[in-house]
């Protein structure tokens, strides 16, 4: 077995997510480094849908933007950005949404936005929303791929960008939201999924090598464990050999 770093152990356990056949609304980074590789590995018919209109992309390397003019030249259909939203998305065409967040709190809400200070005078302002708040309402269910850390996993969100659980199991009905939400966090330290009473994301798999006090220790609320912890499969020499492949490929 091959030696691997936490990133692309993070990258390979979110790509295993996605099945065959299933459609994916791809956020840039992360996400879009995933889905590209189960593609290449064991979901072929993984079907990728891009914010800018782009259906069914194949790309070779992986994409820098949403506008990567690769993405058109390798989409089986390219439609217009309100068609993606009001024809595909919001009436829950999409089975999963893959997102990244800057920060997360304990019921998988997102902040894309600001991070310190208010909205007007924040200390640092982010690239903002794009699409996520509504991947996050409509598609069936919303994976999230982020680092693990008590930066990221914050007890309080400096603002709410996109809404996962709301407040705890409930809210997203009162809501009127028609996705699931958030069923799945993996990050660089383990996997988390929400408490089926409470929604509350609860740590369900450790990766490799990690202890508990770490993943403890790198969350920013007194984190729910699971009572019976699983371990992640390591990486196998071919997942790691397509990861390596597609990221090098894209330097």
């Amino acid at each position: 077995m091959s030696s691997y770093t936490a990133e692309e152990m993070m990258s390979i356990a979110a790509a295993r997510a996605l099945t065959e056949g299933s459609s994916c609304f791809v956020g840039i980074g992360l996400p879009s480094t995933a889905a590209n590789v189960a593609r290449r590995m064991h979901a072929p018919g993984l079907v990728l849908i891009y914010e800018s209109g782009c259906l069914g992309a194949k790309p070779d390397l992986l994409p820098l933007s949403i506008g990567d003019g690769m993405l058109a030249e390798t989409a089986d259909s390219v439609v217009s950005v309100p068609e993606v939203f009001n024809y595909w998305l919001q009436p829950g065409r999409i089975d999963v949404g893959f997102l990244g967040a800057a920060q997360l709190d304990r019921f998988g809400n997102i902040n894309t936005t600001v991070v310190g200070g208010d909205y007007t005078d924040p200390k640092v302002r982010l690239p903002g929303a794009g699409g996520a708040p509504e991947i996050a309402a409509s598609c069936k269910e919303v994976f999230l791929v982020v680092r693990q850390s008590t930066r990221a996993f914050v007890a309080e969100l400096d603002f709410i960008t996109s809404v996962g659980h709301g407040s705890g199991a409930g809210d997203r009905h009162r809501l009127g939201l028609p996705g699931a939400g958030p069923t799945l966090v993996i990050t660089d330290l383990g996997i988390l999924r929400p408490d089926p009473r409470t929604a509350e994301l609860t740590l369900t798999q450790l990766h490799p090598g990690v202890t508990l006090d770490e993943a403890r220790a790198a969350t920013g609320w007194e984190l729910a464990v699971a009572e019976e912890l699983g371990r992640t499969e390591a990486p196998s020499d071919r997942e790691l050999t397509v990861l390596r492949e597609l990221t090098a490929a894209s330097q």
